[in-house]
């Protein structure tokens, strides 16, 4: 039995396996880093969730655009008990017709600026816009009588102007509207409770601008816009024409929404895109519409729809977007970087196993474990550097570490310097093609698949004339001859 232990302790197989148990059972230090690193990444969104509350979220755009409020009155008959007419009812009820600008152009810019919660940045923008376009002529026929032999009476119109949260509003926007200036008020009157457009800004159409309205003659419009938001900006497309144009000097935009930018043109010094979007491709409108009664489901500035009239569900309102996207998420980063873990701890114990087979040397389990017990700890290094450093100083830093402890730790298991700074520059590959991979996501597979291909055409090339059952027997300690044979 003692003989059958000795032999299994020199077995190249046994060590083979301990050596595949000891990389599973590493597993677990790798895992409980992934999760610190998702505690770290879930704290970080909580921090951004904070400053939307306490300072600016992302901004949905919305208008401007005309509102006319009036009343329809008509007669109603008055019957008495049994059902007979004895009399005429006024009745009436309040409702708001929406005019949407002919054309809108947006000239704006974003300035990127940080903000800090914690040890977290935060990314939001001021924008500068200057909006202009117009509004045709009004024809009164236009609005349908929902009552027969109704009279509409009209009030005073105003324009309604919205974004999805007014506190990252700079000052109050400046306004002129056929060559006169309006003022901005708090909410849209005349609008339902549950309304989310009425929750907006109006300025009352006033002066020389109201009489040309009610000459029935268009409304030309200029406006002056500051506005702070988070990360994103959302506009909704609700001209007949509309057309915008945003620059910023940040060098990482990303495009979303419905409608992605015609013309856009990104280089490290900034980006310049440009939209051009017509009413005949976009529901927009009617999804204002429907906010104007109810609520439109879907994004920041609207939800499920909600009015007298059943309305068919419109879905999330369109717009088109551009966002200040981080161009190095850390914790993404270092999450990327821990899916390799496990196959770095393999190819480092693979090589340990090599230079132990061939150079005719013993490592300890402990040695080994070690070794892998180092690499995982990378890992959490580079986390906590990445919080603090950009994220290739804190590679450099992290992988400089490891490859020096390695090296000098190896120096001496395998009995001499060469072997250990040959040992090192090994663990220095290793490392450089792991940061190929993550500084390249859209080759990540590509790069890995051959990564992995090369390493394991490496190791077959240089073992395929190695006798396995020569080395094991060399390895097996020599069996006594028996007593009295």
């Amino acid at each position: 039995m003692l003989q059958f232990l000795k032999a299994l302790q020199t077995s190249v197989l046994a060590k083979v396996a301990g050596l595949f148990f000891l990389t599973l059972l590493l597993c677990i230090p790798l895992a409980e880093i992934d999760s610190i690193n998702n505690a770290r990444g879930e704290s970080q969104r909580e921090a951004a969730q904070e400053l939307a509350a306490t300072y600016a979220s992302s901004q949905t755009m919305i208008g401007p655009l005309l509102l006319v409020p009036y009343v329809e009155r008509w007669m109603e008959p008055l019957r008495d008990a049994q059902g007979k007419v004895i009399g005429q009812e006024q009745r009436s009820k309040e409702m708001v017709h929406a005019v949407f600008p002919d054309k809108l152009h947006i000239e704006g810019s974003m300035t990127p600026q940080e903000r800090y919660r914690g040890i977290f940045k935060i990314p939001f923008y001021t924008l500068n816009a200057a909006l202009s376009g117009g509004f045709t002529a009004f024809d009164p026929k236009v609005l349908p009588h929902s009552e027969t032999d109704s009279k509409i009476e009209f009030k005073a119109p105003f324009i309604a102007f919205n974004v999805s949260d007014l506190r990252g509003l700079d000052g109050s926007p400046a306004l002129v509207m056929g060559g006169e200036a309006l003022r901005f008020k708090q909410r849209v009157p005349g609008l339902a409770d549950n309304a989310w457009f009425a929750d907006g800004i109006h300025a009352p159409i006033t002066g020389a601008a109201l009489a040309a309205w009610q000459a029935n003659t268009p409304l030309t419009f200029e406006m002056k816009l500051g506005l702070v938001g988070q990360d994103t900006l959302a506009i909704a497309p609700i001209a007949d024409n509309t057309t915008a144009r945003l620059t910023s000097p940040w060098a990482h935009p990303s495009f979303g929404g419905r409608f992605l930018a015609a013309q856009r043109n990104v280089t490290p010094q900034g980006f310049d895109a440009q939209w051009r979007i017509s009413s005949l491709v976009t529901s927009a409108r009617e999804q204002v519409r429907a906010g104007l009664s109810g609520r439109v489901d879907g994004s920041d500035a609207a939800a499920t729809a909600s009015s007298a009239r059943p309305q068919r569900n419109l879905g999330p309102l369109q717009t088109f977007d551009v966002s200040l996207a981080q161009p190095i998420n850390v914790y993404s980063m270092s999450t990327r970087a821990g899916k390799y873990g496990m196959l770095f701890i393999g190819l480092v114990l693979m090589a340990a196993f090599m230079f132990e087979l061939f150079r005719k040397l013993r490592l300890h389990p402990i040695q080994y474990g070690l070794v892998g017990l180092s690499i995982a700890l990378f890992f959490l290094l580079l986390l906590a550097l990445s919080e603090k450093f950009a994220f290739w100083i804190a590679y450099a830093g992290a992988a400089s570490a490891s490859v020096a402890l390695l090296a000098v730790y190896f120096s001496a298991v395998l009995g001499g310097w060469r072997r250990g700074l040959s040992f090192g520059a090994f663990i220095a590959l290793l490392y450089g093609a792991l940061y190929g991979l993550l500084a390249s996501e859209s080759n990540a597979l590509l790069l890995g698949a051959l990564l992995i291909f090369g390493m394991l055409s490496a190791l077959m090339l240089v073992t395929r004339k190695v006798d396995w059952y020569a080395l094991s027997r060399r390895a097996e300690p020599a069996v006594p001859a028996a007593q009295g044979a």
